[in-house]
């Protein structure tokens, strides 16, 4: 009976799960029902049955089958920076193209509010085209999108999600045999034939294709962006004559001998091939002219974000660590050239230089007000046959028939999503991971910096601009209470440290924050790492240097103001239960995202809210951080558990003394002398006054003490030599007096502090 018991309550439970969550062929075809078969493949009029697990449906047009959609999240996780799925249906043909993308769903609050869903879309539709039968086989890579600054993680989930979802499929063989037929090999090999290497005049090698080129002037690039609808970016031309030169580009492969040999010279040839590693190419990049196509990307980050590598599909956008910059060209006739770069193509990349390829030049111009618009230029190369030899394919290896226990394991497309995202941001990782080490030198060495207060001033005000100007305004490594409820999710609905490792700087910030928050509660995070609070002590520091009358709350008023952000946060978490989606909607109580990642270029309520706290925040020291931050409150109720007092106090502190509580920018102070480590920034002015003799009461009656005894103990004070017996202080022979020396009281010390 026990037993039979068991089994009932089992097949009652299954029936119960199979009731509250949709089988997965209801999934797809609950999404289906938002997107029209025209809008995921060109032509088609209407979807067949879903079928299969995970389920795909056929696109027909007619009675002609086209192809197929599916869902991404069905097929592989999803999971963007909200915590929950992205879902996209794709629509891919059974050769393994992708035709069609449509976003039907996401809970991305970065998009939500913030950045326009359509720049998002439009970066990952670049994926349309994309032949994932190759990639299948191995033929190529798998293809990228390109990069939306503030919504990295989301963009990039979103496009990892669409090749791994349907690079499954196709090993699966659910899209018919024509993707397996890929894998076969072709007629012939082609290979750089070594045995050609003699050198060639500059005239020669352009002439027979050996060196390509593309010449613009600054009127057929005005004239193209008319055509391509952008009016204004017409009217922003790089020079004022028309027929000036835009640029001259010039591209070749010199890891081919006899082209490396006569650009590069003999000598820096050799040079160059001892470097390359097995299946590394090169090629050289030369231009000018009034453009640029290093462009300002290499300056910021290493990253050259006008040129890029295409070949099958496949994009490559070079970095500093493959580029070498050359003085000059060694063909004879060669002109001189303003711009002449070498690059490493990386064996991971696959480049095959006997096969067709292009470098795309993105040509960007100032539209209306801060926005950019692009123009892209393709330049074609084909190695010339001189250089190629031809060879037989080897016979093909029989079929090798799939595992049947393989198609449950993970798809191994190449490294995780979050370790390409370190890889990305490798040397922004270095300088934050030495920011915060500098910080934790700052705070273990405190003692020695707050006794040299005009140090400690050009320390603090450099860091804060570091916070501000990097941290935030570049890196956008702004935290939120987002990143707190999404925790606090994650940890309910299914916890991944995939997901908070695909943001490296915010990872990186949020593990500096934890380990502080056990010394120091949240003032290293609130006083030094919050960009967004950085920005108003810096606003508010230019404000009292230009006389600005600065507002003491009273006591009493602001001890009832700050449990506001307390109240904040409890409703933002209890709001984040109920509706993940809707906490991070009320979440723009937060101006960061409108001030540090969107830099202000958003709707006016949003700037006008911001604007509005900074303004307060000129006369109130950093009056956002004390009344209204719910990530400060979030911070403050773990920050309870700190192991350590670091911030030193006097008995005589509060009473009778009230110095540092009034002088204290965020009146985290109790009138009886108590720090509140909920309220304090620590920005150690409190220090400051602890070690300083000549503002603090106590350390000047010590001052006095100390003066007062050296010269009573000063021989010359009495008028009499020092007696044979007398002791040494410091090397100066005194006397013990008869009895101590009372000091005077001086009504104005407490009264002046």
């Amino acid at each position: 009976m026990p037993l039979q018991s068991l089994v009932r309550a089992l097949t009652v439970l299954c029936i119960a799960l199979l009731v509250a969550f949709p089988s997965m062929a209801g999934q797809l075809s609950e999404k289906l029902q938002k997107v029209q078969p025209g809008e995921i493949f060109p032509g088609a009029t209407r979807f067949g049955e879903a079928t299969g697990d995970p389920p795909i449906a056929p696109i027909f047009r007619g009675e002609e089958l086209l192809g197929y959609a599916f869902l991404n999240s069905d097929v592989t996780s999803s999971v963007g920076y909200s915590g929950k799925p992205i879902h996209i249906v794709v629509g891919i043909d059974p050769k393994g193209i992708v035709r069609g993308l449509k976003l039907v769903e996401h809970k991305e609050p970065i998009v939500l509010i913030g950045i326009p869903e359509a720049k998002v879309v439009a970066s990952v539709n670049s994926l349309i085209g994309k032949d994932l039968g190759r990639v299948s086989a191995g033929a190529e890579r798998p293809p990228q999108v390109d990069i939306v600054s503030g919504a990295t993680v989301t963009v990039l989930v979103m496009g990892d999600s669409i090749v791994r979802s349907a690079l499954k499929l196709i090993r699966s063989n659910r899209l018919g045999a024509e993707t397996a037929a890929l894998a076969g090999p072709s007629a012939e090999i082609r290979r750089v034939d070594p045995g050609t290497s003699n050198v060639s005049d500059w005239q020669t090698l352009v002439g027979d294709g050996s060196v390509r080129s593309l010449r613009l002037t600054v009127g057929e690039v005005s004239d193209a962006f008319r055509q391509a609808g952008q009016p204004s970016a017409a009217e922003h031309p790089e020079t004022r004559k028309p027929g000036d030169r835009f640029i001259d580009l010039y591209i070749a492969p010199v890891s081919v001998p006899s082209i490396g040999r006569s650009l590069l010279g003999e000598a820096r040839y050799e040079q160059m091939r001892a470097k390359l590693k097995p299946g590394e190419e090169a090629i050289i990049v030369a231009g000018d002219g009034a453009y640029s196509f290093k462009g300002s990307g290499y300056v910021r980050g290493g990253i050259f974000d006008r040129i890029e590598l295409l070949q099958d599909g496949q994009g490559l956008r070079f970095r500093d660590r493959y580029h070498t910059r050359l003085p000059a060209l060694a063909a004879a006739g060669a002109p001189h050239l303003r711009e002449i770069a070498l690059f490493v193509v990386p064996a991971d990349f696959g480049f095959d230089v006997t096969a067709p390829w292009e470098l795309q030049l993105l040509v960007q111009r100032s539209s209306v007000g801060r926005e950019k618009a692009v123009l892209p230029y393709n330049l074609g190369y084909t190695l010339p046959d001189a250089y190629v030899k031809v060879e037989a394919a080897p016979a093909p290896p029989p079929p090798v028939e799939p595992s049947a226990a393989e198609p449950g394991e993970p798809l191994a497309l190449s490294e995780p999503l979050w370790m390409k995202m370190w890889d990305m941001n490798r040397t922004s990782v270095a300088i934050a991971a030495a920011a915060v080490l500098v910080l934790t030198l700052i705070f273990f060495f405190q003692d020695w910096l707050v006794k040299r207060p005009v140090l400690f001033g050009w320390v603090r005000r450099g860091y804060l601009t570091f916070t501000l100007v990097w941290l935030g305004w570049y890196a956008n490594a702004q935290l939120s209470v987002v990143n707190v409820l999404t925790f606090f999710n994650s940890l309910v609905t299914g916890f991944h440290w995939e997901f908070f490792l695909s943001a490296p700087l915010v990872f990186l910030l949020w593990a500096s924050v934890a380990a502080a928050l056990l010394f120091w509660g949240r003032g290293p995070f609130c006083g030094w790492l919050c960009p967004f609070g950085a920005l108003q002590e810096l606003t508010n520091n230019i404000a009292q240097w230009l006389k600005v009358p600065q507002v003491r709350v009273p006591w009493g008023l602001h001890e009832r103001l700050w449990p506001i952000k307390y109240i904040i946060f409890l409703g933002l978490f209890g709001l984040s239960l109920y509706s993940l989606a809707l906490a991070e909607m009320f979440s723009e109580v937060e101006p960061f995202k409108t001030a540090i990642i969107l830099k202000f270029a958003r709707e006016w309520p949003f700037v006008i809210f911001a604007l509005t706290v900074l303004a307060a925040g000129l006369f109130i020291e950093r009056f956002y951080c004390r009344y209204l931050c719910p990530l400060g409150a979030a911070l403050a109720i773990p920050g309870r558990i700190r192991m350590f007092e670091w911030l030193k106090r006097w008995p005589e502190c509060g009473s009778p003394c009230q110095r540092c509580a009034k002088e204290c920018p965020v009146q985290s102070i109790h009138p009886e002398g108590g720090i509140n480590v909920n309220e304090c920034i620590y920005c150690m002015h409190c220090q400051e006054l602890y070690h300083d003799d000549q503002r603090c009461p106590h350390m000047i009656q010590v001052r006095l003490k100390r003066e007062k005894f050296m010269a009573l103990s000063t021989p010359a004070s009495r008028g009499e030599a020092p007696a044979k017996t007398a002791v040494t202080h410091k090397g100066v022979p005194i006397r013990r007096p008869e009895k101590t020396p009372e000091i005077p009281s001086d009504a104005n010390i407490q009264g002046e502090a």
